[in-house]
């Protein structure tokens, strides 16, 4: 049986943005392909109009134990199940955004999937609709209590939540803050904001230069060399990027986005053993954040023909991906287990796998090796996994 390696090849490439996610979108734009990332969800599917009122919500992030926030942090409603990501706080943790706005941080990253795209006003069944959701502050290392926006209802058109409390996790050594970017200069901090704003106006190259200046004129600015080598990711100078990358972790070991960023070089540069050794550091610094970094490893080791431990670590990211933010988990786990000739497993995860898909390129794709996979199944075992499902 011919092996469906082109197929996943395909996905992974695809997927080269992917460990992006939240990181890259507080720099001013957000992954096609997915921290807390993802691309988000599609927004719950609300009827717009022009007659109705606007929903602003505001309120401030604030970390439970006293600390100074040196990044911003992403701001996600999930409603009816669905998460997505609405706007970016500021370095203050103060945010304010208009529920449902298609312009919004999540809206670019919805790509094509963006089947429930929002007007700009909402009418009163969207807002009672509204009342369904729920917001969470999302930052690597991080838990944040979660506030029920119906408890607000009784607001019409103006939502304050209050401060949102980010809970240290327990047992979690990375997070998405670093010590070093509170002792940095007033100077070097303002030409980091400078290329964050150069980088929404789509001007890559200036924010480099920015970034370039503000770690000559402080060394240990993690944050900055983290977000200049994303820059060069960009901008496609892969050599550079990782030496950014790594000055970033030179500077602070624990902040955790520049093995994120080290991740994306070396998928770019398919060199699948730097892509295992940078997860593996990566999870265990932060094992709950980065289901990406798992997905890339399974990849990883599936392309080294390695098909236990890409099983395994699949395995892994589907127990901590609890929110299914990668489907392909389920896509790779089931092609390793097509490797092994466990094509009942097989079958099982790749159509757990399509349950959760909607792209035409991705459907198809995975129907493609189904049929490959239940070629190989019984009349009766095909049966019972389609019962299951």
């Amino acid at each position: 049986m011919r092996r469906p390696l082109w197929g996943c090849f395909a996905f992974v490439l695809s997927f080269g943005a992917l460990g992006w996610g939240q990181a890259n979108a507080r720099m001013g734009y957000s992954p096609a392909a997915l921290r807390d990332a993802a691309p988000p969800p599609p927004s719950v599917g609300m009827n717009v109009d022009n007659s109705g009122s606007v929903i602003f919500v505001s309120g401030k992030v604030v970390l439970e134990d006293g600390g100074e926030l040196t990044d911003p942090v992403a701001i996600q409603t999930i409603c009816k199940g669905e998460r997505r990501i609405e706007t970016y706080s500021d370095k203050r943790g103060t945010f304010s955004f208009q529920l449902g706005d298609p312009n919004g941080a999540g809206a670019a990253a919805l790509s094509d999937a963006s089947s429930g795209a929002m007007g700009s006003r909402m009418s009163l069944a969207a807002r009672r609709d509204s009342r369904d959701c729920r917001l969470e502050a999302v930052l690597a290392g991080f838990s944040s209590k979660t506030v029920e926006l119906n408890s607000r209802s009784g607001q019409l058109d103006d939502i304050n939540v209050g401060r949102v409390p980010l809970h240290r996790l327990e047992h979690v050594d990375g997070t998405s803050i670093s010590v070093t970017s509170a002792m940095a200069p007033a100077a070097a901090r303002k030409d980091l904001e400078k290329a964050r704003d150069k980088v929404k106006a789509g001007k890559w190259s200036d924010a480099e230069k920015l970034l370039e200046k503000a770690v000559e004129a402080y060394p240990q600015f993690a944050v900055a060399w983290c977000d200049l080598g994303r820059a060069r990711l960009h901008n496609r100078e892969l050599p550079a990027a990782e030496q950014a990358f790594n000055h970033a972790i030179a500077a602070d070991a624990k902040y955790v986005d520049p093995y994120d960023g080290l991740v994306q070089v070396a998928v770019q540069a398919r060199d699948w053993r730097s892509v295992i050794e940078i997860t593996v550091k990566l999870l265990s610094l932060n094992p709950v954040n980065f289901p990406d970094a798992y997905f890339f490893n399974a990849a990883a080791h599936y392309y080294l023909k390695n098909f236990d431990a890409a099983e395994k670590m699949a395995l892994q990211g589907i127990r901590m991906d609890e929110s299914h933010r990668i489907p392909k988990l389920q896509y790779i786990l089931a092609i390793a287990c097509l490797e092994k000739h466990e094509y009942l497993a097989a079958e099982q995860h790749m159509r757990e796998y399509l349950s959760m898909v909607s792209q035409p390129g991705e459907v198809e794709q995975a129907k493609k090796t189904l049929a490959e996979i239940t070629a190989k199944t019984t009349p009766v075992e095909s049966a019972v996994v389609s019962e299951d499902h």
